[in-house]
């Protein structure tokens, strides 16, 4: 039988399970990220094709949170938890038989809906298992879990590409779930809300219609242009106001929108939202970069990321001691700046500039983002009602989310914009000229054309949106983020008991 003094005692064992359920979608994202060329030649996808096998996940994740979270706080968060490692783990092996861009999109959105269910419930069994002392640790090590994703895939990605079909990298994900499914099913607590009310169902179906018409709107933009995007666009942000209405006037709205009136919930969501915006756009352009650049195959692209990851793992144990002493204020704000000056570092990366360069502008960014994310995603947790932590952590995650599909889908756009326009095929049959605009992998193939500085240009237009948009998070933050430590009451282990099944 389960009992508060047992959940204690294993705590940490629990944390691990956690932290190995979320590693499985740090790992997925960037093996994908990594395999991006070889998609590009193997799948004949072009740069379109790419942003869309990207943001199929993407959309599919950012709609279905609030309702995931809401699953798990109604029905009990061990078993949708593991319903959503098993999902995730079936739609892996999908897609590693796709044999076209759409059954390969289909698959990515179907393992989406797997995500969607893991993020927000191992985010919200924290506060239900750490106390308020212990649970900045727990967030830092949920975080670098996250990240841990960042290295392992590419490098173990990048092996497979080099020696085994493509889809080898979706295969990975199959040992990882299993293992976190049978640990989760003998170590995890089951917790659920005890005070439940009935679930809003129209604020359910407006708020997934509403982020994914909006979501698939911004996307669709870059692909066929802003007249065909802009009624989705439009029908989101109706839909969206409906949804936020409905929440002031319903008798169980699906998120209480006072939450948002909270600093801690408000500020922490946004910073965290402006690292996600500026990791995406790194995550897609500098891949590309290493691979035309410096002809880095798909192993050595993995390992050349590994800098950023080390910066992030370093600050995120730092920030969380820091941020204990001096509040979440200075240290996201600090985190942002530091990434901004990171990103700003990196646009102005030169055709003369070698690796050692872009290693150090990737470890400047990866500490500020290891500063700014754990400590903000504390401050979250700690404004949310007993009970809700499902429903809100799938808030936080929903904009976060929804923040890094725009950042794919906006820095693309402009990437694309930038390096066609910068382009010169002048002379090139139809055929080559337009094989080559889609993308700078096909490019580099071709005698005689000298792509490279069109993509640099590129790829600093991008570094320097993404770094200002981080550094507008910094400045916000500064200003609105509460000064002092978080000392909000948020039930952990002393009132656990009421939220555990005995």
């Amino acid at each position: 039988m389960v009992t508060l003094t047992s959940v204690r005692r294993s705590r940490w064992w629990i944390l691990a399970v956690l932290a190995l359920s979320v590693l499985v979608i740090g790992l997925d994202g960037t093996v994908l990220n990594v395999a991006l060329p070889t998609l590009a030649d193997d799948l004949d996808a072009g740069t379109d094709d790419l942003q869309w096998i990207v943001d199929s996940y993407i959309v599919v994740f950012a709609v279905a949170l609030l309702p995931a979270g809401l699953l798990g706080d109604r029905h009990g968060r061990k078993r949708w938890l593991i319903a959503g490692l098993l999902l995730f783990g079936a739609a892996s092996a999908v897609a590693a038989y796709a044999e076209s861009v759409p059954q390969l999109v289909a698959a990515r959105a179907v393992m989406g809906l797997g995500a969607a269910l893991i993020m927000p419930l191992t985010m919200s069994v924290l506060p239900v298992v750490f106390d308020r002392a212990e649970r900045p640790r727990a967030i830092a090590t949920w975080s670098i879990a996250v990240a841990l994703g960042v290295p392992i895939g590419p490098v173990l990605g990048g092996y497979l590409l080099d020696h085994f079909h493509w889809g080898s990298i979706f295969l990975i994900n199959i040992p990882v779930v299993v293992v976190a499914v049978l640990a989760a099913a003998v170590l995890l607590p089951e917790s659920r809300d005890p005070h439940a009310q009935r679930v809003d169902l129209p604020g359910a179906v407006l708020s997934v219609a509403g982020l994914g018409a909006f979501v698939y709107g911004v996307i669709l933009a870059p692909v066929e242009g802003w007249a065909t995007a802009f009624p989705w666009i439009a029908a989101g942000v109706v839909v969206l106001g409906l949804f936020w209405i409905r929440l002031g006037r319903s008798a169980y709205p699906l998120i209480d929108r006072r939450l948002f009136a909270d600093r801690n919930f408000l500020w922490g969501s946004l910073a965290a939202t402006a690292a996600s915006f500026a990791m995406m756009g790194v995550l897609f352009v500098v891949p590309q970069y290493l691979a035309a650049r410096m002809r880095y195959d798909a192993l050595g692209v993995g390992v050349r990321l590994l800098p950023m990851i080390g910066g992030l793992i370093v600050a995120a144990r730092l920030g969380t001691r820091v941020a204990a002493r001096l509040g979440a204020r200075v240290v996201v704000s600090a985190g942002l700046a530091v990434a901004a000056a990171g990103l700003g570092l990196g646009a102005l990366t030169g055709r003369a500039d070698g690796y050692a360069w872009t290693a150090l502008w990737l470890t400047v960014l990866g500490f500020g983002l290891g500063l700014c994310m754990p400590s903000a995603m504390d401050a979250v947790l700690a404004s949310l009602p007993e009970g809700k932590s499902g429903v809100g952590s799938g808030a936080v995650q929903a904009m976060r989310q929804v923040g890094g599909a725009l950042g794919v889908a906006a820095l693309g756009s402009l990437l694309s914009a930038v390096y066609t326009a910068r382009l010169d095929t002048s002379g090139l049959p139809p055929a080559v000229a337009s094989a080559a605009e889609e993308s700078v992998l096909a490019a580099v193939r071709v005698p005689n054309l000298d792509a490279v500085p069109a993509f640099l240009a590129g790829m600093s237009a991008v570094l320097a949106v993404s770094g200002a948009v981080v550094l507008l998070g910094a400045v916000l933050s500064a200003l609105f983020l509460p000064g002092r430590p978080v000392t909000t009451a948020v039930p952990g282990a002393e009132s656990a008991h009421a939220r555990l099944e005995v």
